[in-house]
């Protein structure tokens, strides 16, 4: 299991000022805070919590670790942050793997989202990104449509692997496009783009953090994308909403979350931490740059979206019949 530390330095009261009034900073433990990430260092999770941590360490007045604890697509993290001390030192960035789709796909983790959690804030969502070959001839979506209805369980999508977003997004556009195609599971996205530039597979709903420079040099060609507006990062590029396929929605998204129990007074001070710490104009315009948008809210705004997120995709996996 890949894990890593990255310590963010939070500088003394000559550099930074000091701990803002009201700030959870006055009510946490003066111990380093970690913000536990599921996912390798370099990921576009990992990129998101390190850029918030900055922010954090300045206005709590003390160190924020950001610790990588890889595995089982985010679960081992999850696992592990809902067994720390409810105080506030250890949180999570969490995201639609492990606090969605996991608890719909494996029956034997070791938490339940609702009892082991406390939701402080909602950092972004990002759109997927219908991707293709640039030499692939079908680069529409009713081309599409039409090549899996005439060849039906033939047309190849990738994935990042069994219940990725990618492979549940591929499931909402079959079920809504009453099409059936070939699913192609990998070990993460890298050799799964790798391949379709390189014609091995035909497409992807690919995240619009891993598609966009392979976008940008001109390797693959963006066919729609999957939130229910046009991405600030690709506003040229159509949503599958506005292309005949109202409402369809299939975004990735994180989230600070803590251990269930935590006090009302502090989860409240973190939410408003975070919050003013995504309204950093280079926090702003960085999650922008990965396609990142709509962070921010109330811990119950947060916890609604969870929920609706939660019942969302528990009727795309019962309806086809997705296992792992």
């Amino acid at each position: 299991m890949l894990r890593r530390q990255f310590l963010v330095a939070a500088g003394l009261t000559a550099v930074h000022g000091l701990t803002l009034a009201g700030s959870a900073g006055a009510l946490l433990p003066r111990s380093p805070i970690r913000i536990v990430v599921g996912f390798p260092p370099g990921g576009g999770t990992d990129v998101v919590t390190r850029v918030l941590a900055q922010q954090l360490a300045s206005r709590w007045g003390r160190s924020v670790v950001v610790e990588n604890k890889t595995g089982a697509a985010g679960v081992i993290a999850a696992e592990y942050v809902a067994k720390q001390p409810a105080d506030g030192t250890t949180l999570l960035m969490t995201n639609f793997s492990n606090h969605v789709v996991a608890p719909n796909l494996y029956p034997n983790i070791g938490y339940v989202v609702e009892r082991d959690f406390t939701p402080i804030t909602l950092v972004g969502t990002t759109p997927c990104l219908l991707v293709c070959r640039k030499a692939l001839p079908a680069q529409t979506l009713e081309a599409i449509v039409q090549r899996c209805k005439e060849q039906p369980g033939t047309v190849s999508f990738g994935s990042s692997g069994a219940g990725s977003i990618q492979h549940l997004a591929l499931e909402m556009f079959q079920l809504r496009a009453g099409v059936k195609a070939l699913h192609i599971p990998y070990r993460g996205s890298a050799p799964m783009i790798s391949d379709l530039m390189g014609g091995q597979i035909d497409y992807s709903f690919e995240t619009m953090a891993s598609a966009s420079p392979h976008v940008q040099s001109g390797a693959v060609v963006p066919i729609a994308q999957t939130s229910l507006r046009r991405a600030k990062a690709q506003p040229s590029v159509p949503t599958l909403a506005e292309s005949g396929y109202p409402g369809f929605d299939a975004r990735v998204w994180y989230g600070i979350v803590g251990p269930g129990g935590m006090s009302e007074a502090l989860v409240q001070a973190m939410s408003q931490d975070i919050n003013e710490a995504l309204s950093v104009p280079a926090v702003a315009e960085k999650l922008v740059s990965l396609g990142a948008e709509d962070g921010g809210g109330s811990p119950a705004q947060f916890a609604s979206f969870i929920a609706s997120e939660k019942t969302k995709w528990a009727q795309v996996i019962r309806d086809a019949k997705v296992t792992v």
